[in-house]
């Protein structure tokens, strides 16, 4: 049974949380996300201690770990859904585009059109396939016309590899498409308000095999436009879309760097405890 404190592997050595800045051969690449010092609070509980990261721009970044060690909080702070919880806070530093997203003059608003969020269970709006993906656009007012709300449609519908299904029954009721598409419509959904950055928090975790493959086939392409952080419990999935891997624990990143050096040669006795099965 393991019985490693994690405040242990922060006084032994490297700080956990810690990465190098994200480099593409041997050139620095500016990091979209920057988290510093790191920590949340639900009140009193302190959920998140000191993360640390940088996440360069169109790479897919996969936190793992244990059910209940802050992956999906961590996820949430990245576009401050965890706001609408009363008495939660943040210390620390989380900037996107060298912008503290907690500092007062943000638009909170404007910034979850930026960071789109797909969540683990697929949560169309009763409303028909075109007006699902259409309400951002609505409501942010992001067309002038009915033929470029259309066309904007049609290229989000597209882009989550999902017009060749629908194109024939754009105003039948998003609820009557199958789990899977159900979810790409939610990645529709999100991507038709251009965002800079996805954030997915397990969004294969409730689909078939078939379906699952699709998203993660999505996820792969999807990276040459956006930055995508994905939440999962399938380490064989963080292993197959993702190129960097964080690994979380107690509320503390242990561990982030590149997948293939996550799942074989990771710096933390704890991280190769989890990724080779030893708890979890």
């Amino acid at each position: 049974m393991l019985v490693q404190d994690p405040a242990t592997l922060v006084r032994s050595g490297a700080d956990p949380g810690a990465t190098a800045p994200p480099t593409q051969g041997s050139m620095p690449v500016q990091a979209k996300i920057d988290v510093a010092g790191m920590n949340f609070f639900y009140g009193d509980n302190h959920v998140l201690h000191d993360v640390t990261v940088k996440m360069a721009p169109n790479q897919v970044t996969a936190l793992i770990g244990p059910s209940g060690c802050g992956k999906s909080t961590f996820l949430r702070s990245l576009n401050r859904m965890n706001d609408i919880v009363p008495g939660t806070r943040v210390v620390g530093s989380v900037c996107i585009d060298n912008k503290d997203i907690y500092d007062s003059s943000v638009d909170v608003v404007n910034l979850r059109r930026r960071v789109g969020m797909v969540f683990q269970k697929s949560n169309p709006f009763p409303k028909s396939i075109f007006e699902n993906v259409a309400y951002g656009l609505r409501i942010n007012r992001m067309t002038t016309s009915r033929a470029e709300l259309g066309g904007r449609v049609e290229a989000s519908l597209k882009s989550a590899a999902l017009w060749d299904e629908v194109k024939d029954r754009l105003h039948t009721s998003a609820l009557a498409l199958s789990g899977g598409q159900q979810q790409r419509l939610c990645i529709a959904r999100a991507l038709a308000v251009e965002p800079d950055i996805l954030l997915m928090d397990e969004p294969a975790s409730a689909l078939d095999p078939i379906a699952t493959q699709r998203i993660e086939e999505l996820i792969y392409q999807l990276k040459a436009r956006y930055t995508i952080i994905i939440v999962t419990h399938n380490m064989q999935q963080a292993a197959r879309v993702s190129d960097v891997t964080g690994f979380f624990w107690l509320g503390r990143l242990v561990e982030c760097d590149r997948t293939d050096k996550i799942f074989t040669a990771p710096r933390e006795k704890l991280t190769e405890d989890y990724v080779t099965g030893r708890f979890g």
